[in-house]
């Protein structure tokens, strides 16, 4: 063994400090047992052997100079070893391949295990590892990777696995058509902005021909060249470019509901037909010009609203992110992977240690602990055996399981949360903004003004009645108005991102702006999320001996030791997995390490003390572990769930803006309680066991009764109580569907992102306000001037761009959402 490595495994007893080799890949501590001596790379595992060696061969090695860069924390690699030969069938490439080409062809992926920059720069370089690959892009806001490849070089289960070869398990995407239906709307905007700013641009070169000429003079043969070339390019940019106004003005006379679309669609054509006028009989003023600048920058202001408007709202989508595609089935020839909604009630399928369950049934054979955290919200893993149910999206963390099938995609619980978590955001009325509301009152003032200033002008002097009218459209048309409220969301949308939150839509930072109940999931939200080694009471030796049995096993209570203590260098022999725990032989020492039921069936004896600190810590919330070697009990750890150590100071934040909170949680009763006791902050409800179905139905009575209903969660328990609320927040780290179904999610751990959010929200408000209030004293101050025969038309088209710069400047400068402190 060389002397680097000696040196790296150099172990200092008397609690100095421990040195470990490190994975080439993870960055982890490499299992003493498989370090080799002859090699410079130490792996922790075969996952990141291989991925390490695939990037190595591609030349992706630059990843790990990426990870660094984004500062986070590496993750073991994890892959599925799957073949993914469904993804190859008729029925398949019929229902989610997109022909771009007659040899191209397109797909969507979500992929599982994508957490950092660093991620997304590996997949969209998935050319480098297989060739035929043309071009992998990663959509961040709906957690998918869309693929283009040439069809007749590779199939598509060769991509899916070498993705899965990188640690990025993919499953099909289903809302293929739905993006490209997007992607068609959005280029159709682009071409429309950029046909407006094109005739923008060519227009007003010609308008300052013609306001050169008023001055220096200019042959009226030019003049009239000038004039009908504006009108000539003027014309399809506002009967095509501007239709999606017209649209809008038209339906909100159908249903008699004042909208902003509609004074800009009466201020757009009273200027074209002005204009036209005037250019046909030679003489007056027009405003082409006026009226392309109008048109780009409303389009500008529409297109940024867009692209903050993206929901992820197919139930297939989540449900594939949760759920596994396929399933194992067994026969009497043994075990054939099939789709796994193409089982059938009766038929019995296998499900190995540490994988995701596909579909509802009941355990006909094996015993396991299985992690229900994202469908219960339950932190701590439930033991199953024979005869008891198991659902779709739980975990399998200790040992192989045969399960019956009961129900299998959208027929299993977790199918249908979904699809309820569906129709709710199908169904839930959107808010108004509050530019629309104003504007609602705002256009029916001018339309009302501008008929009372045609009539008196007719009866003063009829030569200037039509001049004065459009001088009076054009200088109130709610341009500013128009922009500067959807410019400013935008821009605190982005800064917003820029601190840690992530909102769906300005109507959501709207709502959050005004105080209401915040209701908590407890697990992830106010706690970490993990299991914690809170106390240890007895023989600090059997500390190592407990530690070698819990390794590289995935239950959470054994990830909880393994973080607790240091890798020595006891190894373990015949594990095997009981009912509640498990027992070991670790250097010929009979180690038994489980909860108190097991430790009472397996020995003879329990001393008093260790069941008054069983009975102890199970009172106070915390889950109490038996450790015994030889027979007798040596030692008893409490594990819990630690509370977040910016939870009451972020809670605080959160009082002083007026919020009220409240705590729905899964988790058992007790536990629920003696988290609410350490934050020592005063909640007005605290729940425990309660059921997805049980926080929705709160959640709906809060609202109900008036309320305004802030839902805080991670878990798919979580996600239909999230639709139901005004706002729901998923916290880093959540569940695929509890981000898709969440209006705004958090990128940084801890609650301290939430408070932020909330102090944002409210700056964001006060500068719309703000904006609203400076749109609405200009157009005051223009009507007052238009009414009086004072405001030239000319001027009125110059003041009329020149104050939406200035609103929207405002808008786009102000300080909304500050950093938060690091």
């Amino acid at each position: 063994m060389s002397a680097a490595v000696e040196i790296e495994r150099a172990v200092r007893r008397d609690n100095e400090l421990t040195l470990l080799v490190s994975c080439a890949h993870c960055a982890l501590p490499v299992p003493a047992a498989r370090i080799e001596a002859d090699r410079l790379n130490q792996f922790c595992c075969d996952g990141c052997r291989s991925v390490n060696g695939i990037l190595h061969a591609a030349g992706l090695e630059r990843y790990y100079d990426e990870r660094a860069l984004a500062g986070v924390t590496p993750n073991t690699a994890r892959r599925s070893q799957r073949k993914f030969e469904e993804l190859d069938g008729a029925t398949f490439q019929k229902e989610h391949y997109q022909v771009l080409s007659p040899s191209v062809v397109a797909t969507d992926f979500v992929l599982e295990g994508v957490h950092c920059s660093a991620c997304v720069w590996l997949v969209e370089r998935l050319s480098r590892v297989v060739p035929s690959v043309i071009e992998a892009r990663y959509d961040l806001g709906r957690s998918t990777l869309r693929v283009s490849w040439e069809k007749s070089a590779c199939k598509l289960s060769e991509i899916a696995r070498a993705l899965d070869s990188l640690g990025y398990c993919p499953h099909p995407a289903h809302s293929t058509a739905l993006a490209a239906e997007q992607r068609r709307g959005d280029r159709a905007l682009l071409l429309r902005l950029g046909i407006a700013g094109a005739a923008a641009g060519n227009v007003m070169l010609m308008a300052l021909a013609l306001y050169s000429g008023n001055f220096a003079g200019m042959s009226a043969e030019y003049v009239a060249l000038f004039r009908f070339g504006s009108l000539l390019i003027a014309t399809p940019t506002v009967f095509w470019a501007g239709a999606v106004f017209f649209r809008g003005a038209l339906a909100a006379l159908r249903t008699r509901t004042p909208h902003m679309d509609l004074p800009v669609s009466i201020g757009i054509l009273t200027g074209y037909l002005g204009s036209t006028v005037n250019t046909l009989r030679g003489t007056g003023e027009v405003y082409f010009d006026s009226l392309c600048t109008l048109i780009f920058l409303l389009l500008v202001g529409r297109y940024l609203q867009r692209t903050h408007q993206r929901r992820s709202a197919r139930a297939s989508d989540l449900l594939s992110a949760l759920a596994p595609s396929i399933a194992h089935l067994l026969e009497s020839g043994g075990t054939r992977d099939v789709p796994a909604d193409g089982v059938v009630a009766g038929d019995i399928v296998e499900v190995r240690q540490g994988e995701r369950v596909a579909i509802d049934g009941v355990v006909t054979l094996g015993r396991s602990a299985v992690d229900c955290s994202l469908l219960t919200g339950e932190s701590l893993p439930v033991e199953l055996s024979p005869g008891e149910r198991v659902h779709a999206g739980t975990t399998n963390l200790s040992s192989r399981l045969e399960i019956r099938v009961e129900a299998a995609g959208a027929s299993t619980r977790l199918g249908r949360l979904m699809q309820s978590v569906e129709t709710a955001q199908r169904e839930r009325a959107p808010i108004v903004r509050l530019a629309d509301r104003v504007a609602g009152r705002f256009v029916l003032a001018i339309l009302v003004v501008a008929a009372l200033t045609l009539l008196l002008w007719l009866w003063l002097d009829p030569a200037h009645a039509v001049d004065h009218t459009v001088a009076l459209l054009v200088v109130t048309c709610p341009c500013a108005l128009g922009m500067a409220t959807p410019l400013a969301v935008s821009a605190a949308l982005r800064k917003a991102a820029r601190g840690g939150v992530l909102f769906k839509s300005g109507e959501f930072v709207e709502a959050l702006s005004q105080p209401g109940v915040i209701v908590f999931d407890k697990t992830g939200t106010l706690t970490e999320g993990r299991l914690t080694l809170v106390s240890w009471l007895g023989d600090e030796t059997a500390q190592a001996f407990a530690r070698a049995a819990e390794a590289n096993s995935g239950h959470p209570i054994a990830l909880a030791f393994q973080r607790a203590f240091a890798e020595n260098e006891l190894y373990c022999e015949n594990r095997v997995e009981l009912t509640g725990g498990l027992r070991a032989h670790v250097i010929g020492r009979d180690v038994l390490v489980g909860s108190l039921s097991l430790v009472q069936r397996e020995l003879e004896r329990v001393p008093a003390w260790a069941q008054r600190a069983v009975q102890s810590h199970a009172d106070g919330g915390r889950t109490p572990v038996l450790v015994a070697m030889d027979g007798q009990v040596r030692a008893v750890a409490a594990f819990a769930d630690s509370v977040r150590s910016d939870a009451r100071s972020s809670l605080k934040r959160l009082g002083t803006l007026g919020f009220r909170f409240q705590v729905l949680s899964g988790d058992h009763q007790r536990v629920v309680d003696s988290v609410v006791k350490e934050l020592g902050i005063s909640f007005e409800a605290t729940v425990g066991g309660a059921t997805p179905e049980a926080k929705c139905e709160a959640v709906s009575q809060l609202r109900a009764a008036g309320q305004r209903v802030f839902m805080v969660g991670d878990g798919v328990n979580d996600a239909n109580a999230m639709v139901a609320a005004d706002v729901g927040i998923a916290v880093h780290g959540g569940a695929e569907a509890c981000l898709s179904a969440a209006d705004a999610f958090t990128t940084r751990p801890g609650l301290a992102t939430i408070a932020f959010a909330a102090e944002g929200a409210r700056r964001t408000m006060q500068v719309i306000r703000r904006g609203i209030a400076l749109s609405l004293g200009y157009n005051l101050i223009g009507i007052g001037f238009a009414v009086t025969g004072h405001l030239d038309p000319l001027v009125a088209a110059i003041l009329m761009p020149l104050s939406s710069i200035t609103v929207v400047t405002a808008a786009l400068r102000a300080r909304t959402f500050e950093e938060p402190a690091s």
